[in-house]
């Protein structure tokens, strides 16, 4: 690897810098840069990265208060946003109005009720299998995305405040006061409205564009990325939010970052094809009528837009096969780099083929947590190599149960231990030795991960990204097996 370095002519100090954890691109499997014909980019939270947690703290109390102005009790107005408590994917049970971290498999990792987390018995008594069916949507909603922190936090807020207030009576499903009963699965619903209200009357993007300093990351370094892969390959913008705000946003990005003597650029021009209202994941299904925008008034014009790509010209709508046909390439010649596991990167990877990279910004923090604190999951490595002993040599005539209570017992303790590491519900992508269904769904659907595609700028554009090899079970066992034996016969014929 050094020597390719050398041969690219990276400077000692350039390379020292790649080996920073906080500047490296992840890989789950192999891709060349060199074989990538275009390269897409989601807008929110992916070039426009929104400053945590003042951002989350505004969303909080958008719909916190709009909470309060449809009838909820005014106390809400005392809580504020703790980033210390909500992480993304988390499964909210709208029955029971219970938060959960789950693996893959849906068997529950942690569980929480408003604040109180509740330990093995208490949750049996919801959950007797420790499992929920993951494919119920009607009843678990999974909160995969980083706008969804501040609605994960006030939903544990109000299952909080009213199971405390002696006013209303605690029920399985839900609190009574009098007549009135709320159940869980309607404050989420009303929840989730307060969320949709806030987007839908530009409440938050108003807030958000007063303030650009304080709730959006501006990086000189994006301009140079844009540009660096604009001469090797195409380059286009799919977001979900509407023209006027991506305007506002991609300006204040691209337009003021501007080094002194150097020529201004639209920020339209980093871009050979600009598409907003793409409305994803249906984007990347059937998609919606594909219109052009009037980029001086913000409107749509209108009919169907059938023609060639018009560079300049700003869409709206249409899907994933229409901006193939535009550019003129096909789904493995794409690289889309978005921050959404499930409608930037699920969706593109299984209905398109398309290559694709996740951004993760919280993985600088989990990276840090885990050089600190690695030594407990070492610790758990050991314990688990131990159980495995304890069980290796006994067979079907066994008849006494070996007593591993102690070593269980020390498990949890670690970890517990790790998962407050990270915050209140743990990490993002673990639970002590467990995946959690954030980083199963991350490492099946993202070719890369990284904190920030800025990382690209680290990487030569021809880069291939090499994924570690992976053994299964059994090879692993025919391996360990065949290190073993080898020493033992080296033995024997020295004697």
């Amino acid at each position: 690897m050094e020597a390719m370095y050398k041969h690219l002519r990276v400077s000692a100090e350039e390379s020292k810098l790649k080996r920073q954890f906080d500047q490296k691109v992840f890989v789950n499997r192999s891709l060349t840069l060199e074989n990538i014909k275009c390269y897409g980019f989601d807008m929110d939270y992916t070039l426009a990265v929104y400053k945590s947690p003042d951002y989350e703290s505004l969303g909080f109390e958008l719909i916190r208060d709009r909470m309060v102005s449809i009838g909820y009790p005014h106390e809400l107005l005392r809580y504020s946003y703790d980033p210390s408590f909500p992480t993304r994917g988390l499964v909210v049970d709208t029955t029971y109005g219970n938060l959960l971290k789950v693996d893959s498999n849906g068997n529950i990792l942690v569980c929480s009720h408003g604040f109180y987390f509740f330990k093995g018995d208490d949750i049996h008594k919801y959950y007797p299998n420790m499992f929920i069916q993951r494919s119920d949507t009607d009843r678990f909603y999974i909160l995969n995305t980083l706008f969804n922190l501040s609605e994960t936090y006030l939903y544990a807020c109000l299952v909080d405040f009213f199971t405390r207030c002696t006013r209303y009576a605690n029920l399985n499903e839900g609190f009574q006061h009098g007549d009135l009963f709320m159940s869980f699965r309607s404050m989420f619903q009303d929840v989730r409205n307060a969320m949709d209200f806030i987007h839908e009357t530009e409440t938050l993007k108003e807030r958000t564009t007063k303030n650009l300093e304080k709730y959006v990351i501006r990086d000189p370094n994006l301009p140079m990325l844009l540009s660096r892969i604009k001469q090797v390959a195409k380059v286009f913008l799919a977001t979900n939010s509407d023209y006027n705000y991506t305007e506002i946003i991609m300006t204040y990005l691209l337009e003021s970052n501007i080094e002194p003597r150097t020529p201004k650029k639209e920020w339209r021009s980093y871009f050979d094809l600009v598409v907003v209202d793409t409305k994803k994941p249906l984007f990347f299904g059937e998609g919606t009528v594909l219109r052009q925008v009037d980029t001086n008034t913000g409107k749509l014009r209108i009919g169907t837009y059938t023609g060639d790509l018009q560079h300049g010209t700003v869409y709206s709508g249409g899907s994933s096969d229409i901006v193939c046909d535009l550019l003129d390439v096909r789904g493995k010649d794409i690289l889309y780099v978005g921050d959404h596991i499930f409608g930037d990167i699920l969706k593109s990877k299984k209905r398109q083929g398309w290559k694709t990279f996740l951004v993760v910004p919280e993985l600088n923090n989990e990276l840090q947590v885990w050089e600190e604190r690695k030594y407990l999951f070492e610790e758990l490595q050991r314990l688990d190599v131990l159980l495995a002993e304890t069980y290796q040599h006994l067979d079907t005539d066994t008849q006494a149960c070996s007593d591993i209570s102690s070593i269980q017992s020390r498990m949890k303790v670690l970890t517990y231990r790790m998962d407050m590491s990270y915050g209140q519900m743990g990490s993002l992508l673990r639970s002590g030795s467990r995946q959690t269904l954030f980083a199963s769904q991350l490492m099946r659907y993202a070719d890369l991960y990284s904190s920030t595609c800025l990382n690209l700028l680290h990487y030569p554009i021809n880069y291939l990204f090499m994924a570690p090899p992976v053994l299964m079970p059994h090879e692993v066992a025919s391996q360990t097996s065949a290190d073993v034996a080898v020493p033992n016969h080296a033995v024997t014929n020295s004697n």
